[in-house]
This record gives C-alpha cells, sequence and structure tokens, in this order.
C-alpha cells in the first residue's frame, strides 16, 4: 500500500491536515530506483543541497556544486557526488564517514526538483549514496533563476548563537530556503520552501516563522518535525555564492493561518553560521513563481 512508505509521523501529519487520502495517493510516486529521465536530469545539475546531522545530532543543509556531470546516477540506486562539504562546513567532518543524507537537486531555470534519501559513504573525490527512497516533487513555488559559474575561494566563517541585523534583513529579503530534517531513526531529508519576499518573519533575533502552502500532501518535513524537532536552514546568496546556515529546532502550528497558508512553522535558532563565497555559482535575478501566494503586509501577520 502506498501509504507504507510513510512514517509515523508523516501519516500523522496528514491527519492533522486532513489530507490522508491525498497523500497515500502521492505516495505512489515514491520509489526506491532512479528512473532514467531522472539519471539524465540528475547528470545536468550544477547544485544539490544536502541534509544530515553532525555528531552532536544537530541538522544542517549544506550546498554541494561542480560541473554538470558531477552528480550522476552510477545504476538505478547509486549516486555518486563529487564533492563534499568545505572545512568551515558544519557537516565536513560528519561526511568523512557513513551517514544518512537527504538530498534535494533542484533546476531553478526549469521549475524542477528531485528528492533522494539514502546513506552516504565517503569517496576518494566525494560521496556515493545507497538511496532509499527517490521522488520528484511538484514544481511550485520555485522561483526561475539562470545560473553561471564564477570561482571563488570560501571565505572565513562567522559563527554566532543569534541572527544579527544584517542576516535578519537577508531572511525577510529571501524568495527561497532549504530545510533538513530527519525521522526517529535519523534517515535525514532535504527539501525546499519557496514564496515571495517577506514569506519568512523574523520576529527575533532567535526565531523564524513562515507560513506552510498547499503541496502534494506527502508531509515529509512536517511529519519528521512530529517524531523530531531538529532541523537545519540553508538560505544562500543567489548573488554572491554566500551560505547563511542555521541549525535549531522547529515545531508546526496546526491552527488557522494568516492569509492562504495552511499552517504556520516556528523555527528556533541554537546555531548559525554564515560563509562568504562558499559556492562558485552565480545566479541571475529571479522570476518569481506565479504559484507564490500574496505575502499580507506585517501588521496584518500573527
Amino acid at each position: 500500500m502506498a501509504a507504507d512508505v510513510y512514517h509515523e509521523g508523516e501519516r500523522a501529519a496528514q491527519r492533522r491536515a486532513g489530507l490522508l487520502d491525498q497523500g497515500a495517493f502521492s505516495g505512489r510516486a515514491i520509489r526506491a530506483e532512479i528512473p532514467d529521465v531522472a539519471r539524465r536530469f540528475l547528470a545536468q545539475q550544477p547544485m544539490v543541497v544536502l541534509g544530515a546531522a553532525d555528531g552532536d545530532g544537530r541538522m544542517w543543509a549544506a550546498p554541494l556544486t561542480g560541473p554538470p556531470g558531477f552528480l550522476r546516477a552510477d545504476d538505478a540506486r547509486t549516486i555518486t557526488i563529487d564533492a563534499r562539504p568545505g572545512p568551515h562546513d558544519p557537516l565536513h567532518d560528519r561526511l568523512a564517514e557513513p551517514a544518512p543524507v537527504g538530498l534535494l537537486a533542484i533546476e531553478p531555470s526549469r521549475h524542477r526538483r528531485m528528492r533522494m534519501n539514502g546513506r552516504a559513504v565517503p569517496t576518494a573525490g566525494g560521496l556515493r549514496v545507497s538511496l532509499d527512497q527517490v521522488y520528484s516533487n511538484c514544481p511550485k513555488y520555485i522561483q526561475k533563476r539562470e545560473p553561471r559559474w564564477e570561482p571563488a575561494s570560501p571565505g572565513r566563517p562567522r559563527r554566532s548563537r543569534s541572527l544579527s541585523a544584517e542576516q535578519r534583513a537577508r531572511i525577510t529579503g529571501a524568495d527561497t530556503f532549504f530545510i533538513a530534517t530527519a525521522d526517529r531513526e535519523g534517515n535525514a531529508d532535504a527539501s525546499h520552501r519557496g514564496g515571495n519576499p517577506g514569506f519568512v518573519e523574523v520576529p527575533s533575533p532567535t526565531m523564524l516563522r513562515w507560513p506552510d502552502y498547499v503541496g502534494n500532501a506527502m508531509f515529509n518535513t512536517l511529519g519528521n518535525l512530529e517524531v523530531q524537532p531538529r532541523a537545519g536552514l540553508l538560505f544562500p546568496d543567489w548573488r554572491t555564492g554566500a551560505v547563511l546556515q542555521l541549525t535549531g529546532t522547529a515545531r508546526t502550528d496546526w491552527e488557522p493561518a494568516r492569509g492562504t497558508a495552511e499552517r504556520l512553522v516556528e523555527f528556533t535558532v541554537t546555531d548559525v553560521i554564515e560563509i562568504p563565497d562558499a559556492v562558485p555559482l552565480r545566479w541571475s535575478e529571479p522570476v518569481l513563481s506565479r504559484f507564490n501566494p500574496p505575502v499580507p503586509p506585517p501588521e496584518e501577520a500573527p
């Protein structure tokens, strides 16, 4: 049955949203093998987002980049990535050993994305991942961008326990971020969140809030949060290649939310890492998705 692909947290989230039947239908798309069309898609990508826990169990999301072909399917259930998180990345040491990972390959220029979850082992030049789950997601809320390559060396990381005023402004102006979560057994997942600038609120230096929009009813991320609140966020600076990585805990507010949001997610920050020039990719200015719901004025926010 399709419902068997979901763990207890995902089914609980589907029940709370009243979407068990839709979730079961969407679950038919989850498989253990990579379709041929997906192999071609992976080989064209210059970036993949990886989610995993560090040695202390904190969740982080990290970007991996390379020329097209650096991410490829070796066979129907194994992929190779010719990259690992850099020396300043919080997942650098953890991925020197086998680890559960979630992967999100996303192509903003064509509004496509693909999720892959499995177990990574280090190789001489990167990672090899044995896959447990492979599935595509709907193209909603992906902002269109075109990439270009601009080699650069990562700068010195800036670490803190809370967000600076500049970092808060960057987040409130963001139209995209990525989130890493895991289930009770530690199986990791990486996902995408998008919306019009302002869709992420920063009520304080240690709290973020964003709406959860209508999706495919799988509730992989919110399902993980039902059983394991640790989460990691990645805010890329598409213009400069800098990354802002946050780790902490998240909870879902299932009560009716503002505007078109089905529910709200609140994230409490425990650690912040900002790395200038972290990746050699630069992206064009976005064309915002026509599916993005309007962002209510601040005075209407709860």
